[in-house]
């Protein structure tokens, strides 16, 4: 692999428009994010319409700030890797419109890039040292999967969500409780301050390795409604705690039964939800405890990020894998697609 080729990292799957100059697979030479929190905060979460008319506002600026972070031209950009699923049709479109467009204008090869994987992949970025094998859980707004990467492009899906992703529940559970967007920092900062014991939510249970937090969440949305209905006294802190707990169990437990099962001895944290503390730290102490090599990405690149997408797009390209003229935004592709 030739590793003083430039990629251009393009994201554009939900609320952040990013932008990233990779050079070779692991070395960052910008990482620009430009995020719409404030903007759909006050509707208590992202609205597609208004998500993707700001993405085409900001993807031309992005761009050229990672140009410019990067002390590079554009005509310097070896190669395009772009966010093609999943994620909001509108806004994965302005991505993959841009990168196209890029891609025929300067004459370079196009890469498309799956979101999921390209969670998994900022791990690379953190640790220079980190090689396949390893098991990773991604833990993400709308997805939550086990995935055994044998090789940089050959993995297998062990178990996914059949209904709630994690994130999803936190965001859920955070909404009723009345705390702003995005609810799942705002669950784990709470979380701090609560008896993670003081409520006994039920564990999910899901054969195999797929998760399930929608019965959970009910769960959780039933204990409030009631304690309001009876007029009893709600500590949301311990709420918050309680739920987080049972998330986690359910999270680690499937992911060290399958790295066992597996032969496995490294295990991998990706995902937005990755940056949540309890879930961070109770793993890492579990592969400590268990004697397994434990991954982490840094907080920035656990969001959404274009660095990620470029560091997958130079290992899919570096097996051949382009992508056509007429490559389209699949926004319910799935980690394994």
């Amino acid at each position: 692999m030739d590793t003083k080729i430039i990629t251009l990292g393009i994201e554009t799957s939900c609320d952040e428009t990013a932008a990233a100059i990779l050079r070779g697979g692991r070395e960052i030479l910008s990482n620009v994010i430009s995020t719409q929190i404030p903007l759909h905060r006050k509707f208590g979460g992202v609205v597609p319409e208004i998500a993707s008319r700001r993405h085409i506002v900001n993807i031309m600026p992005v761009i050229d700030q990672a140009i410019e972070d990067a002390h590079i031209k554009l005509t310097d950009v070896d190669q395009i890797a772009v966010t093609y699923g999943p994620g909001l049709v509108g806004a994965l479109l302005v991505g993959v419109s841009t990168a196209k467009t890029l891609a025929f204008a300067l004459d370079r090869p196009l890469i498309a890039v799956n979101h999921l994987q390209g969670h998994i992949f900022a791990n690379f970025l953190s640790h220079p040292e980190l090689e396949p094998p390893f098991l990773s859980l991604i833990v993400s707004g709308g997805h939550s999967a086990l995935i055994n990467m044998k090789t940089y492009n050959d993995f297998d899906l062990l178990g996914q969500t059949r209904d709630d992703a994690a994130g999803e529940a936190f965001d859920k559970i955070a909404r009723v409780m009345g705390l702003p967007y995005p609810g799942g920092p705002e669950i784990d900062k709470l979380a701090r301050q609560g008896n993670p014991n003081a409520i006994d939510f039920p564990h999910p249970k899901v054969d195999g390795y797929d998760f399930s937090f929608s019965g959970l969440k009910s769960a959780v949305l039933n204990y409030l409604n009631s304690a309001q209905m009876r007029g009893d006294e709600i500590n949301n802190a311990d709420v918050a705690a309680s739920f987080q707990r049972t998330v986690i169990d359910s999270l680690i437990g499937k992911t060290i039964d399958a790295a066992k099962n597996f032969g496995l001895n490294s295990i991998v944290l990706a995902g937005g939800v990755a940056a949540n503390s309890a879930l961070e730290a109770r793993l890492r102490a579990e592969c400590e405890r268990r004697g397994l090599k434990f991954y982490y990405p840094t907080k920035i690149l656990c969001t959404d990020n274009a660095a990620m997408i470029a560091c997958r797009g130079f290992y899919q390209a570096a097996d051949g894998n382009f992508a056509a003229s007429d490559l389209n935004a699949y926004p319910a592709l799935t980690v394994s697609d």
